[in-house]
């Protein structure tokens, strides 16, 4: 029964897991800007304070990396999830005005539709960046199959479900029992390497927007705009 409460529990804490991590990867594109009156917006103050949010995120990824690695150690499930809530609504927050500068791009003063769509551009991969860093976690935190612990007290009653049937395993033998491991551990190598290259590739895209941006407040501070 022991043992049957600990799977119980390593089940519930991977399921509320996957749904904070899903909680922040959805946060980001959601929502549509709130009006802000009529009043226009100088170009290069717009440009500048999206620099500024993009901070922010990088901010939060920081701490969301750092708690993450804290989590990895103590185990607090209570302290990660306090800590996965806070960076969804600081996600949330960014996203939300983002939205916002890249409406006012669009306003007929400013008219500057290819900058706000540099920004949409930003705001689709910051997206994939975060439901990438959210698998990544989870891949991490599983760990390869085949390292996983099978120690001696689960391994005397285990449910092999490539025998699809529960199954008594001595400790010397549970290895050879579990045949399935290097196919999984494959597919756990194959998930995690495209993970890996879909975030790289995200990263990339957004830093080469953003320097399209830099460029732009360096053509507008030169100008006197």
């Amino acid at each position: 029964m022991d043992v049957e409460r600990k799977e119980e529990r390593a089940r519930e804490t991977e399921e509320t897991f996957h749904l904070v991590m899903i909680d922040m990867a959805s946060c980001v594109l959601e929502g549509e800007a709130e009006g802000r009156g009529e009043q226009s917006v100088p170009l290069l103050q717009l440009l500048r304070r999206f620099l500024d949010l993009q901070q922010r995120r990088a901010l939060a990824y920081s701490r969301l990396h750092s708690g993450f690695a804290e989590y990895g150690k103590s185990g607090s499930e209570l302290v990660y999830n306090k800590l996965c809530t806070e960076i969804t609504s600081e996600f949330n927050e960014c996203s939300q005005q983002v939205l916002e500068v890249e409406s006012e791009l669009r306003r007929s003063s400013i008219a500057r539709d290819d900058l706000a769509q540099v920004l949409q551009d930003v705001q689709y991969h910051e997206k994939k960046k975060l439901q990438m860093t959210a698998i990544l976690q989870v891949l991490k935190r599983a760990g390869r199959p085949s390292e996983q612990d099978h120690n001696s007290e689960i391994s005397q009653q285990v449910n092999c479900s490539h025998l699809h049937s529960p199954t008594k395993c001595e400790t010397s033998d549970f290895k050879s029992f579990y045949i399935g491991d290097t196919e999984a551990d494959a597919e756990y190598e194959g998930a995690f390497k495209e993970a890996v290259g879909a975030l790289q590739d995200a990263v990339t895209a957004i830093n080469e927007h953003m320097e399209t941006i830099r460029y732009e407040i360096q053509d507008l501070d030169r100008d006197g705009k």
